[in-house]
């Protein structure tokens, strides 16, 4: 099983990781953030794991509630984006797991198969199969 580091609390259903505390580890899942740690993002492992190109994904149930404040929500709104510009991708935990053209470079590399079920993008499923 891949190992994960986990930030925050373990997300409720099986992602197929296996959560690790400390290096090393080959992506980075994000359970839960507070309504601070999201409108001042600066957990140092992932940030380094991105940089390193290493998956990082966020457990979206695990984000606080949208708030009744119309200006907070907004702030959390562009919180999220920016994670998502960075390269973050979120989750809700279903059972199919989109597997990017990033991914699987790293996967090839490491000579693992996607998960089962798991959703290639195109340009993924032609680098597992050697063509690209």
């Amino acid at each position: 099983m891949t190992r994960a580091l986990l930030i925050g609390k373990e997300p409720g259903p099986e992602l197929g990781y296996s959560y690790v505390t400390e290096p090393p580890y080959e992506a980075v899942v994000i359970g839960s953030l507070g309504l601070s740690q999201l409108l001042r993002f600066q957990e140092e492992p992932v940030l380094q794991a991105l940089a390193e190109g290493k998956p990082v994904y966020l457990y979206t149930p695990g984000l606080p509630e949208a708030p009744k404040n119309r200006a907070l929500s907004a702030s959390l709104t562009a919180a999220q984006r920016e994670l998502k510009n960075w390269g973050v991708l979120f989750t809700d935990g279903g059972r199919k797991k989109l597997i990017t053209a990033e991914e699987a470079r790293i996967l090839r590399s490491t000579g693992r198969q996607p998960s089962p079920g798991a959703v290639l993008t195109p340009l993924a499923r032609e680098i597992m199969e050697g063509t690209k």
